[in-house]
């Protein structure tokens, strides 16, 4: 490995109270992003034995509606939270906290009961615009969780106001997967099928929301104890709606697959396209828990160019290092961890997880983590262009395709759109301040990639058990990279150093390694 001997006290990155923070609420976002995703498979795996894809599909696209008009129904106020409430509990205005919650939760409540209304009005013309009949019952049954869904955004914004990320964790990673879960098979097992799948949903939420409570009782007892002081409805919603309209673009960003699918085809196409989407959507998982660690590392050194460099360069390093052996285990197993841990007959998204899987890769690469450069760069007019090319190009691709290739289009619509606005946002970037995350370094993690993934392709051309190959390639793929990794020195002080921003154990584990 570079260098010899222990790490060295200080690198590039700064060791403050700041940084330390949030690399140790980032390394807790990361472990409650893993458990959350170990359950969210365990879910779909259950919902998908239990019901058939056509039930599944007719429930993803009830809830895909119901997410998008809750982001309506929401205007944005949680955001409001986690911006208002901590400057006044830093200038200890504990009754101004307490009625920025009080104004947040009194509207919301009331826009998402109009919300309610509204779907449970119109459920009969959404599912005949889907020509899906069995759409209506399910909006109608969902149409509930719309109050819910406002209460339990206001709860999480809540503990990142009062800097508190690990009880978000326990409500959001922990207790409402493992609620739904249980619920959920216990409902199946009953046989009461869609009701069954829609009521461990809404459980999960209303178990999630009282622990949420009680949590928040608890450890902002300040704010409850305080004698409310009214504030002003207008400052919150004049903050909070301009983030309402992009939250809205992103939620239907995310939304419009199944939309464009449940359109053109079955809900059953629905359901099978979701199950591949979320294999390939673990990718994610350590751009979405680096974020937090990069944006504020960036903003902090906006004005200095070469520390934006190096930090680019480094988190760039480390989101393509630790994503690229699962980008190649989920695209060479596609089929077989289809097969295995769903069904056989969820097979026929093998294809779209592959296409998925590419562009998550580029996607988690090029912008930084979770996309967060431009942002921490306070280039948001970009963002914001971004994100409506982002969605254009879905749309446009998507609604070409889907009819023609059925699901593979809406993979190559979103595979396209995520590539294009990651490799806009890396070009962006060079052109106003002049940094690229192109290093030797990342050449070598690069090129540590393609013997991994020949012995991969090996595993999976000479095994014909999905079971055998399910667990036989991820620990073929992740020992040659890591031996390769290895031979070609490619980890240097600045990856030792970030690691040991995010856990401490890091240091001892590098310290052993250099020995």
């Amino acid at each position: 490995m570079s260098g010899n001997g222990s790490i060295p006290e200080r690198t590039s990155f700064p060791d403050d109270t700041s940084t330390a923070t949030m690399a140790r609420e980032g390394s807790i976002a990361f472990g409650g992003n893993l458990v959350k995703k170990v359950f969210g498979f365990a879910i779909v795996a259950v919902i998908t034995r239990l019901v058939s894809p056509s039930v599944y599909g007719l429930f993803i696209l009830a809830t895909s509606i119901i997410l998008f008009v809750q982001a309506f129904a929401n205007l944005g106020l949680p955001e409001a939270i986690d911006y208002f409430v901590p400057q006044h509990l830093s200038d200890d205005e504990h009754g101004e906290a307490r009625g920025v919650f009080v104004a947040v939760a009194a509207i919301m409540l009331v826009s998402s009961a109009v919300v309610a209304g509204l779907i449970v009005l119109s459920a009969d013309r959404i599912a005949s615009a889907f020509d899906e009949p069995s759409l209506r019952a399910a909006l109608w049954l969902l149409s509930i969780t719309v109050p819910f869904l406002a209460i339990y955004n206001g709860l999480l914004a809540s503990f990142s106001a009062i800097k508190r990320l690990k009880f978000r964790v326990y409500m959001r990673d922990v207790i409402r997967p493992t609620v739904r879960l249980v619920t959920t098979a216990a409902l199946l097992l009953l046989g009461y099928g869609l009701l069954g799948v829609v009521g461990g949903y809404l459980v999960g939420i209303v178990v999630a929301i009282a622990a949420g409570l009680v949590m928040l009782r608890r450890n902002a007892g300040f704010i409850f104890e305080a004698a409310t002081v009214r504030v002003a409805s207008r400052p919150l919603l004049s903050y909070s709606v301009p983030l309402a309209f992009a939250g809205i673009i992103y939620v239907f960003l995310g939304q419009i697959d199944y939309f464009v699918i449940g359109y053109f085809l079955e809900s059953e196409e629905v359901g099978i396209y979701r199950v591949g989407y979320a294999l390939a959507a673990n990718l994610m998982i350590f751009s979405g828990s680096l974020g937090p660690i990069f944006k504020p590392l960036i903003a902090e050194a906006k004005d200095d160019t070469p520390a934006v460099k190096t930090r680019y360069q480094i988190v760039t390093r480390w989101v393509a290092g630790l994503t690229l052996p699962l980008a190649i285990t989920v695209a060479l197993g596609a089929s077989a961890y289809l097969s295995v841990v769903f069904t056989p007959q969820y097979t026929v998204a093998a294809a779209a997880v592959v296409i998925l899987a590419g562009a998550n890769l580029i996607s988690a690469s090029c912008g930084g983590p979770d996309g967060t450069l431009l942002q921490g760069l306070g280039y948001s007019r970009l963002v914001f262009f971004n994100t409506a090319l982002l969605l254009g190009i879905n749309v446009v691709v998507s609604v070409l395709l889907v009819p023609r290739i059925g699901i593979t289009g809406a993979a190559v619509g979103t595979a396209s759109a995520l590539t294009v606005n990651a490799l806009a946002a890396a070009l962006e970037a060079y052109h106003f301040r002049g940094v690229h995350p192109l290093t030797a370094e990342l050449g070598k993690v690069l090129s540590s990639a393609v013997p991994a993934a020949a012995f991969g392709a090996g595993v999976v051309l000479t095994v014909d058990s999905p079971m055998v190959v399910a667990v036989l390639l991820p620990v073929v793929v992740f020992v040659v990279y890591a031996v390769m990794l290895y031979l070609t020195d490619a980890f240097t002080d600045d990856d030792a150093e970030i690691a040991v921003q995010i856990s401490p154990v890091a240091r001892r584990a590098i310290d052993l390694s250099r020995r």
